[in-house]
């Protein structure tokens, strides 16, 4: 029997979310999209105030809940603090979206040991560290998302610090569906083509890449921030209960081609 949420178009009434960089860009994407769906939605940001209050405000404006909490996520106390602030808010959660994303664009020889490290930690050891923390308020049927790159498993130019934190982070993702299933916790991760965000700001070579992806593309277009979001909501839908560890590739087919 259909749910009166679900039959309304809101099928994720009564879940919390969180969405790890809402603030902007995929990860703002996410969070309306969820919200859109009835979910009650927390998200975490670090520098960009103006943003995160006016994604806050765009969120409430749908009718849902939500928490802007602002965590450093390369420091271990702000990724315990924003679950703690998840749990004292909400009491639950539902859905782990880790969109956050950091790191230094520059080749392999120009950087330091210092950007490798707090790449990592954004990148990687926060989507372990926030499961670990978040598990004990995920009941059965919860689902993580991890948003990787192509940068994983293709060399991108100034990509290495970034490149390596995803290929990290989706095994992170194998790791976490295999030692949650017991619990009824399910994750995935989404491998996104380029998506023009704000953070695509800071690479030198930005209207190359553009213009390289529009060109060859089959799909016509670049991928955009409702694409993202779209995956995302399907994959935390009943509809994806046997998806478990899985990278989709969302590119519009540009990773096919030779």
């Amino acid at each position: 029997m259909t749910s009166p949420a679900a039959a309304q178009g809101k099928p994720f009434q009564g879940r919390v979310a969180l969405v790890t960089g809402g603030s902007r860009g995929i990860g703002k994407g996410i969070a309306l999209e969820l919200a859109r769906q009835g979910c009650t939605v927390a998200f975490s940001y670090v520098r960009h105030h103006e943003e995160a209050r006016k994604a806050q405000a765009a969120v409430e404006a749908l009718g849902v809940p939500c928490l802007c909490h602002r965590a450093n996520l390369a420091e271990v106390d702000d990724v315990k603090g924003l679950i703690q602030a998840v749990r004292e808010r909400f009491g639950v959660l539902h859905i782990l979206v880790n969109n956050a994303a950091s790191g230094v664009q520059r080749p392999l020889l120009e950087l330091e040991p210092k950007h490798w490290e707090w790449t990592m930690d954004v990148n990687a050891r926060a989507a372990w560290l926030l499961a670990k923390e978040a598990v004990p308020i995920m009941p059965p049927g919860s689902s993580i998302v991890n948003i990787s790159s192509l940068g994983s498993q293709r060399v991108l130019r100034n990509y290495f610090s970034v490149g390596t934190s995803k290929a990290a982070l989706e095994a992170i993702t194998r790791y976490l569906a295999v030692e949650l299933g017991p619990l009824g916790i399910r994750a995935n991760a989404i491998s996104a083509g380029l998506v023009d965000t704000e953070a695509l700001q800071t690479f030198p070579n930005r209207a190359e890449m553009l213009a390289d992806t529009k060109g060859k593309t089959p799909a016509g277009r670049m991928v955009t921030e409702r694409d993202v979001a779209g995956l995302v909501v399907f994959l935390c839908s009943p509809a994806a209960e046997m998806l478990r560890g899985q990278v989709i590739i969302l590119d519009g087919g540009m990773s096919l081609l030779a």
